[in-house]
């Protein structure tokens, strides 16, 4: 690639966790498509508008792999999403096997009936958010490591069959896996993390149960092209992802609607006529992380006028793509009863997220009842003074302070 101007390296500085860049307006008005550097310094697009961005989504000429991975960009040091993963020539047929293994699992469906056992770990949750508050001196509780970080873990272990016991564990991983800048310890991590996930299939293969990785341990015994390096990969990706971006989502949710008092008076009086577009404009304007969905060209893609040349990374931005103008009315504004909301923060097309179901019935359920038992919540401190993850791929932030 070659330009006049050097090229904006990303992540881009923004104001604070519930608003983006501003440079992301500019580029959607000006170029849409640009050449960009990784955190890693390798060149590599950024897609901002949202038009592209729908329409590369489901493009399959888009990938995780590279045809030659010796030549790929480098993201990061993040041991996820850090630069091509799986195999070119058969990542097609493994996306195939895995859609065919997981959609049963993660069917609305499924989330439906999930439901009331959803509700229960919510309440739970909850619970423990008010015992804590009663003991505390100042009042002052901290949310995510109380209702946002378990309450994800809970439901994704369930699911999952993993003991809820290893959380601490395999939360240490994740944020190892995840970090953009700790060298070679992000792969020793992901490492580790397919050593657990691998002896957890064995247990469950002798031993199965009525869960996600028992039918993956046996599908893998049965079929011989789905290989154990696979199995453990996706199981391993499916924990990460299953409670990393809900996490983000619920902190994220709950600032937006603390930070303005009105709009959290409004949710608090109408919760069940407010809750399911809440849902979905918490989705649109939430960006814990400063990205976006990475993919790596298999061949020339012409779209807006440029050709993305074979083998570049392409970084998709759904936190900029749900913010133009051309395709929301006041883009930028937090609008609980905005219909229709056809935000990209789940995909688009055949690559639309597997756990999409899972993450608006968590995101409803929790939203509902934390401001039903407690509509007079309020943040501890200013949105501004919160500690950012901006040393983590999944960002967000490491604490939510309330009181009420």
């Amino acid at each position: 690639m070659t330009t006049t101007q050097p090229a904006p390296q990303l992540p881009f500085d923004r104001p604070d966790i519930l608003q983006v860049a501003p440079l992301y307006e500019v580029l959607r008005r000006e170029a849409p498509i640009v050449a960009v550097r990784t955190p890693a310094g390798d060149p590599a697009w950024l897609v901002t508008r949202y038009e592209e961005c729908r329409e590369l989504f489901g493009d399959p000429r888009l990938g995780r792999s590279h045809p030659s991975p010796e030549d790929a960009a480098k993201i990061s040091d993040a041991a996820v999403m850090g630069g091509p993963s799986g195999t070119y020539e058969t990542e097609k047929d493994e996306h195939t096997r895995m859609r065919k293994l997981l959609v049963p699992s993660f069917s609305a469906k499924r989330m439906r009936l999930l439901g009331d056992h959803v509700q229960t770990l919510v309440d739970g949750c909850i619970d423990d958010l008010v015992a804590a508050h009663e003991t505390s001196a100042d009042g002052v509780v901290d949310l995510h490591e109380t209702l946002a970080f378990p309450l994800p873990v809970l439901v994704i272990c369930e699911l999952l069959g993993v003991p809820f016991d290893d959380r601490d564990y395999f939360r240490g991983l994740s944020e190892r896996v995840a970090s953009l800048n700790s060298g070679d310890d992000a792969r020793q991590a992901m490492g580790e993390f397919h050593q657990y996930m691998g002896k957890l299939a064995a247990a469950k293969l002798a031993d199965p149960g009525e869960d996600v990785l028992s039918d993956l341990a046996a599908a893998q015994a049965q079929d011989p092209e789905f290989s154990n390096e696979e199995m453990t990969r996706l199981a391993a990706g499916l924990l990460f992802a299953g409670h990393e971006t809900t996490v983000g989502r619920i902190d994220l949710g709950v600032l937006m609607l603390l930070s303005d008092t009105t709009r959290r008076d409004a949710f608090a009086a109408d919760i069940a006529g407010r809750v399911q577009t809440t849902v979905e404009e918490v989705l649109r304007l939430s960006a814990p992380g400063g990205l976006g969905l990475v993919r790596y060209a298999h061949d020339d893609i012409e779209i807006g006028g440029f050709t993305i040349p074979r083998g570049d990374a392409v970084f998709l931005s759904s936190a900029s793509a749900n913010r133009d103008a051309t395709a929301f009315d006041d883009a930028d504004e937090f609008d609980p009863t905005r219909r229709p909301n056809a935000h990209l923060s789940f995909g688009h097309g055949a690559h639309f997220c597997i756990g999409a179901s899972l993450a608006r019935t968590e995101l409803t359920t929790v939203f509902s009842t934390l401001f039903t038992r407690l509509p007079g919540l309020r943040l501890a401190v200013g949105v501004d003074e919160l500690e950012v993850r901006s040393d983590q791929l999944t960002g967000g932030v490491r604490s939510v302070p309330v009181t009420w």
